[in-house]
């Protein structure tokens, strides 16, 4: 307000690019200020038509006029003072004036202040996470079969737009020109043998050792005929044929018994001796430098072979295409997979107040520590974008936010200095 007719504020630069938003708090700002203009303009017209009337109707006349002079002089002290947040009232230089072009920066540096101080805290952010409920809310979300399928889809087509996305050539060159190259470089036998040691040690390695004996008595069981054969080739030549065929039936048999064996006795000593065997393949890795030299040798020879990477990117292909094509598949069993994961999560999350308790604090700390550690460059996004507005452009736009509500300050100045004013007039005629 630069006088106190209703026309708007000045262009700010950029003014031609306010938002839809802004164009609506424009048009509430006018109208609150032609609302506070009116009440001044009513307040002069009263004072004018019962100047030097005083004492018309037993003096109720002064009343009004000592009212009307009072809301006068209130509307145009808070004019005064809203105005002089934003420019110089009726364009004079007076101190005090336009504090937010020429204090901008300041005020952008303690609001930045105040939001770190009081939103971006442990406990405030902790207490809020608390009061959302996000892991209830979230299962209570996913528990409906539509909200479920919607955010498997969508997170099917993601999927399935981020793999077309990647290049063959670019997934050749990371492999050959970052990850073969670091497998070079990194030792292999210290990590075999820590992971093969860790293996031995909790008997992980006894769940696939069941299953190689199950599916190796599955194939001799039905592979009779070329078990035999394979035996029969490496028999001599001067052996009769019926001996042979004993012999390899013979020794057919004995070697189910053996894997049938070892496959129901736990205790088996075969077992016991391949756990002695991997404990002491481990320890030999782990400080023996001629097994250590032998596996990185083998390492080496390994990933040298061009046909590594050609191998790997035909498994990679394969992979993408069979991967892809069941993502864009709506009711393909990988997605419909996905739909009952997410609905019996949701279940889960309502049922289990101890997996929630844990979520909200994994939530919680996750939180603190982007907090800690981004905090401080998000609260400075309001003192830099301040910062790049110039003064009267950043007193447009607290002024289109807060001005409608700054107004009624005019409008109760105009209010309530009349009443004082008729208030003190009382107690001017009483003592009088």
């Amino acid at each position: 307000m630069t006088s106190l007719s209703t026309r708007p504020a000045s262009a700010a630069p950029g003014r031609s690019g306010l938002s839809e938003a802004d164009a609506v708090r424009r048009r509430r700002l006018r109208r609150m200020r032609a609302l506070a203009l009116s009440l001044l303009v009513l307040a002069a017209v009263v004072y004018l038509v019962t100047l030097n009337h005083e004492h018309a109707w037993g003096g109720f006349i002064g009343f009004v006029n000592t009212g009307a002079e009072a809301s006068m002089v209130g509307a145009i002290a808070d004019w005064f003072a809203v105005t002089a947040l934003f420019r110089h009232p009726l364009g004079l230089p007076v101190p005090h004036t336009a504090l937010v072009p020429r204090r901008k920066d300041e005020f952008g540096k303690s609001l930045e202040e105040f939001f770190t101080e009081n939103f971006l805290t442990e406990a405030v952010i902790r207490d809020r996470l608390a009061a959302a409920q996000v892991p209830q809310r979230v299962g209570q979300w996913l528990v409906e079969p539509a909200n479920a399928r919607s955010l498997a889809a969508e997170a099917a087509t993601v999927a399935a737009i981020g793999l077309r996305r990647m290049r063959d050539d670019d997934v050749r060159a990371l492999v050959t020109d970052v990850l073969l190259p670091r497998l070079q470089d990194e030792p292999i036998a210290p990590v075999a043998g820590a992971l093969l040691s860790e293996i031995v040690a909790d008997d992980a390695h006894h769940g696939f050792v069941d299953l190689v004996l199950e599916e190796g008595h599955r194939w001799l069981l039905q592979n009779e005929e070329t078990f035999t054969e394979v035996l029969g080739e490496r028999a001599p030549w001067w052996a009769p044929e019926r001996l042979n065929e004993a012999v390899t039936h013979r020794l057919h048999l004995e070697a189910m018994r053996w894997v049938e064996d070892i496959r129901r006795d736990p205790h088996h000593h075969a077992r016991y001796a391949l756990d002695t065997m991997l404990r002491q393949l481990a320890d030999d890795l782990l400080t023996n430098p001629d097994t250590q030299a032998r596996a990185e040798a083998l390492k080496g020879r390994l990933l040298g072979q061009p046909q590594v990477v050609e191998t790997g990117m035909s498994l990679w292909s394969a992979f993408r295409r069979a991967l892809v094509a069941g993502l864009d598949d709506p009711i393909g069993p990988l997605r419909a997979r996905a739909e009952a994961e997410l609905v019996a999560f949701g279940k889960r999350l309502g049922a289990d107040s101890a997996l929630r308790e844990r979520i909200e604090g994994w939530l919680a700390d996750f939180s603190v520590w982007a907090t800690d550690r981004y905090g401080g460059e998000l609260a400075a996004v309001i003192t830099h974008t301040i910062e790049r507005w110039d003064g009267r452009e950043a007193a447009e736009r607290i002024e289109l936010h807060v001005g409608p509500d700054l107004q009624f300050i005019r409008i109760n100045g105009t209010v309530v200095g009349g009443l004082v004013g008729v208030i003190i007039h009382a107690v001017t005629v009483v003592i009088s």
